[in-house]
């Protein structure tokens, strides 16, 4: 299936995890994909690797720069890059709340507004921004990745608003606790790994952590076309952790 033949797309954080199958996902239904990443050099075709630090603007623009001038344009732009926190309120000083919001606040703007007048030149053009369950739900021991992705819901709303007239459709995707990179280094910095493991799956009413192939199926659909009357929304990808209330398995 090549859907998306024609459509230029730009995924950050694209060399792993959620970012690296939502890229290889875009190209296999025929888009041009550039990924922005710290350390894109393991990329493999047809994806085009190009290297940029979303905390850093002067970066940013000149990775989007460079990738817009190789793909010709641009139409999708994922914003996907974010790295992680642990701790309440109390855990975590200044620095890192600058360094977290940094990335997954302002890395998701300095981004945006450098594809923005490429993304204006295109009839087709979609921003889908990686979201996070930690938005909608009080998730313990997450209280700066919570707000930086609650930062980042409102965002999508309000671009949202900003962009419909000039044909620019943006919307998020919220996934569950994902089996990631981030999330194993997570898991083995715990006292017992495997049982942490057991409690996030049971956290997720499914029963198991969200695959990254099935986030970015959802990022995919929302950038496409098929979506084209779809912006402003929120689509949970969580294994009904956001909305379902199971009663207790019996013991």
């Amino acid at each position: 299936m090549h859907d998306l033949a024609g459509l230029r797309a730009l995924v950050t954080g694209g060399a792993s995890g959620i970012g690296l199958a939502t890229a290889r996902l875009l190209a296999a239904r025929g888009a041009e994909v550039a990924v922005l990443d710290l350390n894109p050099g393991g990329l493999e075709a047809p994806l085009l690797g190009f290297t940029a630090d979303v905390s850093d603007d002067a970066s940013v623009r000149a990775g989007v720069a460079a990738a817009v001038q190789r793909l010709g344009g641009l139409d999708v732009l994922v914003n996907n890059a974010g790295i992680g926190a642990v701790g309440t309120v109390a855990d975590n000083p200044d620095q890192e709340w600058q360094r977290v919001l940094g990335v997954n606040v302002l890395g998701l703007v300095r981004t945006t507004r450098a594809a923005l007048p490429h993304l204006r030149a295109s009839e087709r053009a979609a921003i889908v921004n990686t979201c996070s369950i930690a938005a909608t739900a009080g998730l313990p021991q997450r209280a700066l990745y919570s707000a930086s992705k609650g930062a980042v819901l409102s965002l999508t709303l309000a671009m949202a608003a900003d962009h419909v007239r000039e044909g620019i459709r943006v919307n998020c995707v919220n996934p569950g606790t994902a089996d990631t990179p981030w999330v194993g280094r997570l898991l083995d910095t715990a006292a017992d790994p495997e049982a942490e493991r057991a409690a996030l799956n049971a956290r997720q009413p499914m029963g198991r952590l969200v695959t990254a192939e099935e986030v970015a199926a959802a990022i995919v659909y929302l950038a496409s076309p098929a979506a084209a009357s779809v912006t402003g929304t929120a689509l949970a990808v969580d294994g009904g952790m956001q909305g379902l209330r199971l009663r207790p398995t019996a013991s």
